[in-house]
């Protein structure tokens, strides 16, 4: 963790402040292995492998999509399980354990079970021997079904039990986990030509046999990286699959068989669906980019910028993390992974300053989280958007404009409001970054600026995200920190590493993804909306958010979002909302369940960072980033909200709704133009809402009741007044 004593900053070659040195290191979880000498050279060439192989076909050498998705997934979960244990090390060294005769057996027996199967398959490649349409049913059964699934289940189990071992060593039971999910992708690679017709018909055993192993290894691995709250909604989903016949209402379905119904979520319109088709291309490309700007450093520019630009202000470092992770955010792509970059600098900043550890670790939660809703870039969310509903990418960023400046103006009140209501003052400007000296380093930004023009000009996302990494390799000579080969090799090996996590998640997503489309939940569900918009259009709606974060929960912002969109979107856009506002509502709520009580993970990466108690954490930046709940209702009333319309009618309701905003932000901290009593903090609160809709007449009553709370405030009506004036 950086030190929070900003005297120590370093200075850079300008001489000026570097208080956000450090920055952009890399950052190891608990459960991650790190390996020294050979073993790291061997591992960091595997991570640069993975990454070129899809930055070269994806630019140069297209593969077919089902091999190029499946090398995705079945690298990722190679490099997952060799990078990360089942659960962290608890010694610092993660020292070597004496294995015992139980753990030796059992790890025996789940090597000579997952050896025999990719033997098996191997064999039956090289010699041209597959499983054809049509094959016996026991062919090859014996010596690669059961063998993989027994050897995934066993060595899982192994690595649930027993100590991770050595942090500086592959343990047995995951370097097993790894060669499973290279037999399941040698399989499944090798026969898709065949899954393609027979998955939804009439698949082979083997076909089950490998999904059933390869979904065991996605879920394993989705645990590790992002937790149990997915793999408990992934859980849920398959076993509705099975238990449908017997449910209720719009729940029920005819059930499948468990060979069709694993081998179908195998395939593209499940783990080769949707979700793999985005984190196998515009994810891992700009993960890849914003591996490239931290290797050149260019994230501390950034944060230094903000710290230059804001720092002074009171409560100075809360509002540097509105703007420096914002930006941060923009580029990553997930929430928790950017609180704990940037929150690591401004949280203990925050405290110093005079937040409180809940509220510092809240505001970085909110401010983190916001970055996936700013545009051009959206975490990617934009380029997924695109992808989903084939609307220009042009137009969905333009389209993102208002509710992005909405949301931040809302985050910034509120930190405001808390300094002013507490006396906060900022930091002291001689131990701030001089803003003269960085704004002689804009240039910085030139990657950014590339990427925007190349989309805008025409080209597409893939080429304009290459080329803006090849931009910030170039502009990077002209700082100390020019990327030479070796900083090039390291932006390929960080980026494996910062992908697998996504890669796992979306995987995951793709099974819940591959339920709907079988069942068909979606649009009994979507009937469900119809049914509650006949009763209250707002109530639909209502249901429509609490679907969105509840699927969002435990996930990065993309595959919530693309789940979400498969459930929630043809429901509302059968309402008559316009693709594109529909859209929009389900992809905020899908963000903003990062934060949302009880599974916030970006709030709960914050609280680790800051020492609060993380359901207290949560609670309070779900307050801070209200207005993210409050924006969709907004321009589902007012299409102008997303640039549709007139550009005088665009104006006005981006004036009166960030006035509204502003009215919130104060009643929610109980501070306008000095404290407010519960009273006044309710009547603002009804004031704030009352513009939602984005009328004359809502505006209107709004605006009066917030000028007469601010003449109540100021005292220029008092009781003895009123008094007066009835004599």
């Amino acid at each position: 963790m950086v030190a929070a004593d900003v005297r120590e900053a370093p200075e850079d070659a300008s001489g000026t402040k570097n208080i956000a040195s450090g920055v952009d290191r890399e950052i190891y979880a608990g459960n991650q292995r790190i390996f020294e000498g050979r073993s790291h050279q061997l591992v960091a060439a595997l991570c640069i492998a993975y990454t070129t192989f899809h930055i070269g076909v994806m630019n140069l050498y297209p593969l077919e999509t089902w091999v190029y998705r499946l090398a995705h997934v079945t690298g990722g979960l190679a490099l997952g399980f060799t990078l990360f244990s089942a659960r962290g090390f608890i010694d610092p060294q993660g020292r070597a354990h004496t294995r015992s005769l139980v753990e030796l057996a059992l790890l025996g027996i789940a090597a000579l079970l997952i050896l025999t199967a990719l033997g098996r398959i191997a064999l039956a490649v090289a010699t041209g021997d597959l499983i054809a349409t049509g094959a016996p049913p026991d062919k090859m059964v014996t010596t690669f079904g059961l063998p993989i699934i027994a050897g995934t289940g066993l060595a899982i189990l192994a690595t649930w039990i027993f100590p991770p071992g050595d942090r500086g060593r592959l343990a047995p039971g995951d370097l097993l986990l790894a060669l499973a999910a290279i037999a399941v992708g040698v399989y499944i690679i090798a026969h898709a030509h065949f899954l393609r017709t027979r998955a939804q018909v009439f698949p082979h055993p083997n076909d089950m046999w490998a999904s059933i192993a390869g979904i065991l290894l996605i879920l394993e691995l989705t645990r590790r990286l992002a937790g149990l709250a997915l793999v408990i909604i992934v859980a849920a989903f398959v076993a509705y699959a099975f238990v449908g016949p017997w449910l209720p209402g719009f729940l029920e379905h005819r059930g499948y068989a468990p060979q069709r119904f694993f081998a179908f979520l195998y395939t593209d319109n499940g783990i080769l669906g949707p979700t793999t088709a985005v984190s196998s291309t515009y994810i891992i490309l700009f993960i890849t980019f914003a591996a490239f700007l931290q290797a050149s450093r260019v994230g501390e520019y950034f944060v230094n910028f903000a710290f230059a630009a804001a720092g002074g202000a009171r409560g100075g470092p809360a509002k540097v993390a509105v703007f420096g992770s914002g930006l941060m955010g923009m580029i990553n792509g997930t929430s928790a992974g950017n609180v704990v970059s940037t929150g690591s600098l401004t949280i203990p900043l925050m405290k110093k300053v005079g937040y409180k550890p809940q509220t510092a670790a809240a505001v970085e939660a909110a401010a983190s989280s916001g970055g996936q809703i700013l545009p051009p870039i959206m975490g990617a969310g934009a380029f997924i958007m695109a992808e989903i509903t084939g609307i220009p990418y042009t137009d969905i960023v333009i389209a993102a404009i208002i509710p992005a400046i909405l949301y931040f103006l809302s985050v910034y009140f509120m930190v405001d409001n808390e300094a002013l209501k507490n006396g906060m003052k900022g930091l002291p400007r001689n131990e701030l970054p001089q803003f003269r000296k960085l704004a002689k380093q804009a240039f910085l930004f030139i990657p950014i600026v590339i990427l925007i023009g190349a989309l805008f000009v025409g080209y597409s996302v893939i080429r304009a995200g290459t080329l803006a990494m090849g931009a910030a390799a170039v502009v990077s000579w002209l700082t100390p920190f020019r990327m030479g080969p070796r900083a090039i090799l390291y932006a390929l090996e960080i980026a494996a590493k910062m992908s697998l996590q996504l890669v796992a998640v979306c995987a995951a997503a793709g099974v819940i993804v591959g339920v709907i489309a079988m069942t068909g939940v979606g649009g009994r569900l979507s009937g469900v909306l119809m049914a509650v918009a006949d009763q209250s259009e707002f109530m639909a709606l209502f249901f429509a958010m609490c679907i969105s974060i509840i699927l969002g929960m435990g996930m990065p912002t993309t595959a919530a979002y693309a789940v979400a969109a498969s459930v929630v979107a043809p429901g509302l856009i059968q309402l008559g909302i316009p693709p594109l506002t529909a859209h929009f509502f389900i992809f905020y709520f899908a963000v903003m369940s990062a934060i949302t009580p009880p599974v916030a993970l970006a709030a709960y990466a914050g609280a680790a960072l800051a020492g609060s108690d993380p359901m207290r954490t949560s609670v309070e930046s779900f307050k801070i980033g209200l207005a993210a709940f409050v924006v969709p209702f907004m321009f589902f009333y007012n299409n102008a909200l997303l640039m549709q319309g007139e550009w005088l009618e665009i104006a006005r309701v981006l004036f009166t709704a960030a006035l509204g905003i502003f009215l919130l932000a104060a009643a929610i901290q109980g501070w306008f133009f000095g404290l407010l009593n519960w009273v006044l903090r309710i009547v603002l609160l009804v004031a704030a809402l009352a513009m939602i809709q984005g009328g004359w007449v809502s505006d209107i009553i709004g605006i009066g009741v917030g000028l007469a709370v601010f003449v109540i405030q100021k005292q220029f009506v008092t009781a003895s007044n009123i008094a007066r004036g009835l004599d």
